[in-house]
């Protein structure tokens, strides 16, 4: 059987494109005792509320309908952000070069953060630039990888 999250992004695939956005991502997580199902907007230009609400109207329907997921829980729409994770493979060619934070499960050279910019990825191993310095971390030791804003 299909996971959840890959139920969900069939199902709302047509409604988000319909909406003139992409799906970044999709989330089914148990959070304080509640479980969140959760879809993740990208559109160039940025995503906005009136976007948010549109796909959450469709999409909400289809899950009534389609009943995918058993139990209850809480559904939410919003963008991905400008600090959104970088998860699948075409995330992390789309922005190479960018400044991205990386943090790790456990510490090296006595950190778990590493801020940096972006410079490969190959196999689920990530290289950045930190400072003068290029870094790979293999995917085992990665938590998190996420674009990051400078000032």
């Amino acid at each position: 059987m299909a996971k959840v999250t890959e139920l969900v992004s069939r199902l709302a695939a047509e409604a988000v494109a319909a909406a003139g956005c992409e799906l970044w991502d999709v989330e089914y997580v148990r959070e304080a005792g509640q479980w969140y199902l959760r879809l993740y907007l990208d559109k160039e230009g940025g995503v906005d509320i009136r976007d948010c609400e549109a796909v959450s109207r469709v999409v909400s329907d289809l899950l009534d309908q389609a009943d995918p997921i058993e139990g209850s829980y809480t559904f939410e729409v919003s963008s991905a952000g400008a600090e959104r994770a970088l998860k699948r493979p075409g995330d992390f060619e789309k922005f190479m070069g960018s400044p991205v934070l990386v943090k790790l499960y456990r510490a090296r050279e006595g950190r778990k953060e590493f801020a940096g910019v972006l410079r490969g990825y190959r196999e689920g191993d990530i290289t950045v630039a930190v400072g003068e310095e290029e870094l790979t971390f293999p995917k085992s030791e990665v938590a998190l990888c996420r674009l990051r804003i400078e000032f």
